[in-house]
């Protein structure tokens, strides 16, 4: 605790408010608050350092995917050792899936803490799973790979890696349509349609199509997004078939 204080007495009150932010986040002292500020610093904030490279978390949020990868394949290793290549690659998708990630930086509050020149409100969903990923890219550097280690466990694997559980999850409802569709071999089709919605920000209707009829519908903000809905909506509705 001498330790601490003496760290938050040799900074600044902003310095010491953020070292307290992160050790509640990660769960022991930070060093460099540097590294960890660029990791919740967006790209509209246009910082430079003083060899005018950009500042931002893109680069951390690489290493940290690169991180999350390592860690949840080493434990997926060790604990299933009759799952083989295809099996373990698929399992690994499961977890570091990009909704799961996104649910995880809700979960710890990140976007609180970002720097950026955007509103809060305007980043979509992916911003927090960027922010985790950054942040983990942050605690390697900081800390190194032990102290990485140690924090997905507590945070990802502990609360939330279920083998079993994990093993029925779909990742892609689309994916596992399509591939019900020619296992079964039914035809199926995706078909926009004009959307009637008047909101400011566009939006893409679908309807999908097995066996020449229209088995369901889906709306969102991208072409892709509006398949995965109706593709998942699908699915509920022939479950008892598609097993």
């Amino acid at each position: 605790m001498k330790i601490v204080q003496n760290i938050l007495n040799s900074r600044s009150d902003e310095d010491g408010n953020f070292f307290l932010v992160l050790k509640k986040i990660l769960g022991f002292n930070p060093k460099h608050l540097d590294i960890y500020r660029k990791a919740f610093t967006h790209r509209s904030a246009n910082r430079k350092d003083a060899q005018g490279n950009p500042v931002n978390y893109e680069r951390l949020e690489f290493l940290g995917d690169t991180m999350l990868s390592t860690i949840i394949s080493y434990h997926l290793y060790k604990e299933v050792p009759s799952g083989d290549e295809g099996y373990l690659t698929k399992m690994r998708s499961k977890i570091v899936s990009r909704e799961h990630l996104n649910e995880l930086g809700k979960d710890l509050n990140l976007i609180a803490y970002i720097n950026s020149k955007i509103s809060k409100d305007s980043f979509g969903d992916n911003i927090h799973g960027n922010l985790f990923e950054a942040l983990l890219g942050a605690i390697y550097l900081d800390r190194g790979y032990k102290y990485c280690e140690r924090f997905v466990y507590r945070k990802v694997i502990e609360p939330y890696v279920d083998i079993e559980r994990l093993e029925g999850k779909i990742i892609s409802y689309k994916s596992f349509v399509i591939e019900w569709c020619q296992k079964e071999k039914k035809t199926f089709r995706y078909e926009v349609y004009e959307d009637s919605g008047n909101e400011s920000l566009k939006h893409f209707s679908v309807k999908l199509f097995i066996d020449g009829n229209v088995i369901s519908k889906g709306r969102a903000t991208s072409k892709k997004k509006a398949e995965e809905q109706a593709s998942k909506r699908a699915y509920y509705a022939l479950q008892d078939k598609m097993g």
